[in-house]
């Protein structure tokens, strides 16, 4: 029951969507375009961090959702991007993404959204794993072209590296981090030398993030120039991972 002062909140729209094209940009990353006559509408239009719930149904036929970032929206032709990081058979979203072929149907609500570089940032810092890179790399695009900072990308190989645009003024640095290091993003973040009115964006594992919160808060960022939140849980499901976050155990702050 919704709390007597908290507004209830509406439920987001619900998109019925087709398979219009997939590709493998990435050893661990399969591009998905999907249509829809409701993309027309589709929110977040100033937020470069949004998001939609995927449906689908495990083994038994039960309903279960899965998050995934935008990566891009075209809302004048009705085209959703979304890449999907992929494990092999792992999970639901990564295999029905690697199998996925035109015409296939599939059901997402949204969007939920919450960041924008702010251009009169003089610095920006943005830090994740591949499950951040859809909105750093939408969030690269989207600066203007005077911008300053630095992008640091965790990466398994150096086969997951792809293309981005960014600002020249944005260094883009892919980190190369084969095993479980947990701190490997934070140590990194520690060693960029920023400037005192930074905004930062940082997404990924959870342990990894709460790494990198540390770092921010030692270093004295403001907590209303940081965007930070765990995507996924090293060893969790989707569904566990989001009840632990509902506790303060599993909080990034």
């Amino acid at each position: 029951m919704a709390s007597p002062d908290r507004p209830v909140r509406p439920p987001r729209p619900q998109h019925e969507l087709t398979v219009v094209s997939t590709e493998q940009v990435g050893p661990h990353l399969v591009r998905v375009v999907l249509t829809g006559d409701s993309l027309a509408d589709f929110g977040a239009a100033d937020h470069t961090d949004a998001y939609v719930k995927l449906q689908f149904t495990d083994a038994e036929g039960a309903p279960l959702t899965r998050t995934y970032t935008v990566r891009s929206i075209d809302r004048a032709a009705r085209r959703l991007t979304i890449d999907f990081v992929t494990h092999g058979d792992v999970g639901y979203a990564g295999p029905w993404a690697q199998q996925a072929k035109g015409g296939d149907r599939i059901v997402a609500t949204g969007p939920g959204s919450g960041y924008a570089s702010d251009p009169q940032a003089a610095w920006h810092l943005l830090a994740g794993d591949l499950s951040a890179l859809p909105a750093i790399a939408a969030a690269l695009e989207a600066m203007p072209a005077q911008a300053q900072g630095v992008a640091l990308l965790e990466v398994e190989s150096e086969g997951d590296v792809i293309p981005l645009r960014s600002p020249e003024g944005v260094e883009v640095r892919w980190l190369t981090n084969p095993g479980a290091d947990a701190a490997f993003l934070a140590r990194a973040v520690d060693a960029v030398d920023w400037r005192e009115a930074v905004q930062v964006f940082a997404h990924g594992e959870r342990e990894s993030i709460k790494a990198v919160r540390r770092v921010l808060k030692a270093r004295g960022v403001p907590r209303e120039a940081i965007s930070i939140s765990g995507y996924w849980a090293r060893g969790r499901t989707e569904d566990a991972f989001q009840a632990e976050k509902r506790t303060p155990i599993g909080q990034i702050d």
